[in-house]
This record gives C-alpha cells, sequence and structure tokens, in this order.
C-alpha cells in the first residue's frame, strides 16, 4: 500500500524525461479548472481523498493501492523514478484518466467531469506543455481569453497579464519565447496559465527535471507559496529531498 506522509514542521514553512507510464489515455482537455459551462463552481483549494486507488494499462499495474488525504491548501511532493506511476497518478487525480480500481475525490467530488472543473495541469509532458514559438505574453493571453472572452480582451488585460505572472512569482520580460524560458520558469508559466482559471487543485509533473538542488528548493518555494495563497498543489519529483519543510505531504512510489 502506498500512502502519503505528513512532513513534520512543514506547517510552519511559508513559502529528466517524463515518468514513462503504460496505461490508459487522457481523458478531457489539458488545462482545465474552472471552465465556463454547466457544474461545480471552481473550490478554493480543494482537498484531495484517494482509497485503493489504481491504474492498469496494457503491461499490468501502471500503481496500485494509492491512499490520499490531503487536505485543502496543502503542497505535496510524489516521487519516484521514472516509470513509477507519477505521471499516470497526477492524470487520475486531475480526472483525466479513470482509475481501475479505487476511488479519488477533489473537493469532495466524484465524478471525472466535476473533478476536471477544480483541477487543473501545469505542465505535465505529452498532456499539457508550452508552445515554444509563443511568448510567454502571447500565452497568457491565450489563457486569459479562455477563462474572460471576448470582452475581456478590451478592460484591463494588460494589468490581469501582470497579475496572473505574479501570483506565481515569474518575472519575466512577457515578449520571451517559451522556448528561452529556464525549466523553473517554464513550470511556473505553465502554473499560471492553469491558475487562471482559478482552480482548487492544481498538478504539475517532473518539477525538479533539469534543476540542481539549489533551484529545486527555489522552486519548491515557490510551489509553497502559491499553496499558501489557497489552491491546493500537487507536483510530482524524481526527489523529494528539496522539498523537506515546505512540502506539508510526500508519497514516494
Amino acid at each position: 500500500m502506498t500512502s502519503e506522509h505528513e512532513t513534520p514542521g512543514a506547517a510552519a514553512a511559508a513559502g529528466g524525461t517524463a515518468a514513462a507510464v503504460s496505461g490508459p489515455r487522457p481523458i478531457g482537455s489539458g488545462a482545465g479548472g474552472g471552465r465556463p459551462g454547466a457544474g461545480p463552481a471552481p473550490a478554493r483549494g480543494s482537498s484531495v481523498r484517494a482509497r485503493g486507488l489504481g491504474v492498469r494499462g496494457a503491461r499490468g499495474w501502471v500503481f496500485r493501492d494509492v491512499e490520499l488525504d490531503v487536505p485543502a491548501g496543502a503542497l505535496v511532493a510524489v516521487s519516484g523514478i521514472a516509470g513509477t506511476g507519477r505521471t499516470a497518478l497526477l492524470l487520475t487525480c486531475a480526472g483525466r484518466m479513470r482509475p481501475a480500481e479505487g476511488a479519488v475525490a477533489v473537493g469532495g467530488l466524484t465524478g471525472l467531469r466535476q473533478i476536471q472543473r477544480v483541477a487543473a495541469l501545469g505542465i505535465v509532458p505529452g498532456v499539457t506543455e508550452l508552445d515554444p514559438t509563443l511568448t510567454v505574453r502571447e500565452h497568457v493571453n491565450e489563457a486569459l481569453a479562455l477563462r474572460e472572452g471576448v470582452f475581456g480582451r478590451f478592460r484591463g488585460r494588460e494589468a490581469r497579464r501582470r497579475r496572473t505572472l505574479e501570483r506565481v512569482g515569474l518575472d519575466v520580460d512577457p515578449g520571451t519565447l517559451a522556448e528561452e524560458l529556464a525549466p523553473e520558469e517554464a513550470q511556473l508559466l505553465g502554473a499560471a496559465l492553469a491558475l487562471a482559471g482559478d482552480p482548487g487543485l492544481l498538478l504539475m509533473d517532473d518539477v525538479d527535471e533539469g534543476l540542481p538542488a539549489d533551484r529545486q528548493r527555489d522552486l519548491w518555494q515557490r510551489l509553497a507559496a502559491i499553496a499558501a495563497g489557497g489552491v491546493t498543489v500537487i507536483a510530482s519529483c524524481h526527489d523529494a529531498a528539496p522539498a523537506e519543510g515546505l512540502a506539508t505531504h510526500t508519497l514516494p512510489l
């Protein structure tokens, strides 16, 4: 059985390659979170509860017997080597992958479509990725347009774009191409785009990829600040050590 652990002292904290998983195709669209349409309103920090959760693919179990009890506003570090099912677990918690056994509830919601409306994906390789040919400004403009519609383009868009980046602590020239961003900057831009929909749960994959330990620590501090702002954050990594004292819960796979 795989269950998460609460990290001692974390409550006082302020602020590679994608895992190769063999499983069902993700369900629904990418970022999600607060999309317009019928259904429950987006949560402000959603709890996540899983019991006996497992996903099975063509080659067998991707992960199995996962137990989660994550309160709203927590920061969870899911760690493991490639192939342990980190990405599949994130997609399952986001309502994009149907479990073969067990159940997951996000903010008390259990239906896949319901979960998709309150859970948003940051960068998940192969699922939600930045367009290397677009600038930071263009990425944020697209995210805001999806959220606000055509009328939102003409009233204070520049201020909202600035607030979107400030929310995740991303300080870069808006004219920077995505392909020119450092790995942690790309992760934060992905988080900013996901948060444009005001989700209750943000999920991010491989957040330590390509980063030395000190820069991993800096990124975890940014993620802790995001969680402290009222969003539950679940992020996968190879090694959870740089998140010590920042992540409120850890889940080794």
